[in-house]
């Protein structure tokens, strides 16, 4: 395969070929296509853009490029969520232990803050001892005995999307909708779930900044998803403003309790029903209506809390923390804003 061929190919606009996609990515992880060719493939797909099918192979092709996660040795419908992040997104936290005291497994693998976004694992760290590398022997027994587990990505997990987000950083071409996709789901097909649930944020705390294009991504992530054999959904929310009222690390996990103990933010709130809501009919617990009903009981009962405690305890952490957020050290300097 000439790469110098295929850049020119998509340069004047024509259709790669799904042999020559698997063996552009095969090659570029094995070290045989360098950097500046690669770029320029880049910028070419960023201009010329990809059809459905070569987005699908592109991110099955990246998703194969590593380890697929066999989740097999964990009981039931596994259902996976992605957010596009924004500033104060702590719905993982949330909605993880909700959905899983609802019978629903969540064997999760969440990223760092990226730019201005926080990130799970992060927010995670911030509880006293908490462990978030696993092993998958100790991955799957916090799945099945506490209904779900969230631990750092593992280190060949799609090493192509690494290798490409690294090029694509100093490259200008991040906001191409067919590379972002095949980012995201390419992680998320290997990380092995039956179901998927995206979360598209828009506005102008979001990566995606217009409705438009929030749009186009999440039709063209739902696509490679179905392609995939994955039940898919995408749901679309705001990030014009932030989500909730708390900012940071432990206080994020803060509110995070707090709205699972009945008394968080409205507007945290309701975007964790309508998120868990959707997973549970991912999972085919019922109509939205019903599963929506359900996750507002399990709030209103204060049941997932218990659940976030349990993987807390399982992961090494501090569950005091969970049952008295007081107990999370403070800051040095605090100041009252009246």
């Amino acid at each position: 395969m000439y790469m110098y061929d295929l850049i020119m190919k998509k340069r004047d606009g024509g259709k790669l070929s799904e042999s020559q996609i698997r063996q552009m990515v095969e090659e570029y992880v094995a070290g045989n296509i360098p950097d500046y060719q690669m770029s320029a493939m880049l910028m070419a797909i960023y201009f010329r853009g990809m059809d459905e099918e070569e987005t699908y192979v592109l991110t099955d092709a990246m998703a194969h490029s590593g380890d697929m996660v066999d989740l097999s040795g964990i009981e039931g419908i596994k259902v996976d969520k992605h957010s596009t992040g924004g500033v104060g997104d702590k719905t993982t936290l949330i909605i993880s232990p909700i959905v899983a005291s609802l019978g629903v497994k969540v064997a999760k693998m969440s990223g760092r803050g990226l730019g201005h976004t926080g990130g799970t694992i992060d927010k995670m760290e911030s509880i006293p001892n908490m462990r978030v590398e696993l092993t998958q022997k100790e991955f799957f027994d916090v799945v099945n005995k506490a209904g779900f587990s969230i631990i750092g990505q593992s280190g060949n997990i799609t090493p192509c999307d690494k290798k490409l987000y690294a090029l694509r950083d100093v490259t200008a071409t991040v906001d191409a909708i067919p590379l972002i996709a095949s980012s995201i789901m390419s992680k998320k097909l290997a990380a092995g779930s039956n179901c998927i649930l995206l979360d598209v944020k828009t506005g102008s705390g979001a990566f995606m900044k217009t409705l438009d294009d929030s749009i186009a991504l999440s039709k063209a992530m739902v696509d490679i998803g179905e392609r995939a054999g994955r039940k898919t959904m995408a749901m679309i929310t705001d990030m014009d403003i932030p989500l909730g009222n708390n900012i940071g690390n432990s206080l994020e996990v803060i509110e995070a309790v707090n709205v699972l103990n009945g008394n968080g933010a409205q507007d945290l709130t309701n975007v964790c029903i309508e998120l868990a809501s959707n997973m549970l009919y991912l999972a085919g617990k019922g109509t939205v209506e019903e599963c929506k009903k359900m996750v507002q009981d399990t709030i209103k009962n204060k049941t997932a809390v218990k659940y976030l405690k349990k993987m807390v305890e399982l992961q090494g952490g501090d569950s005091s923390v969970i049952e008295d957020t007081n107990n999370f050290e403070k800051s040095s300097i605090m100041y009252e804003l009246i």
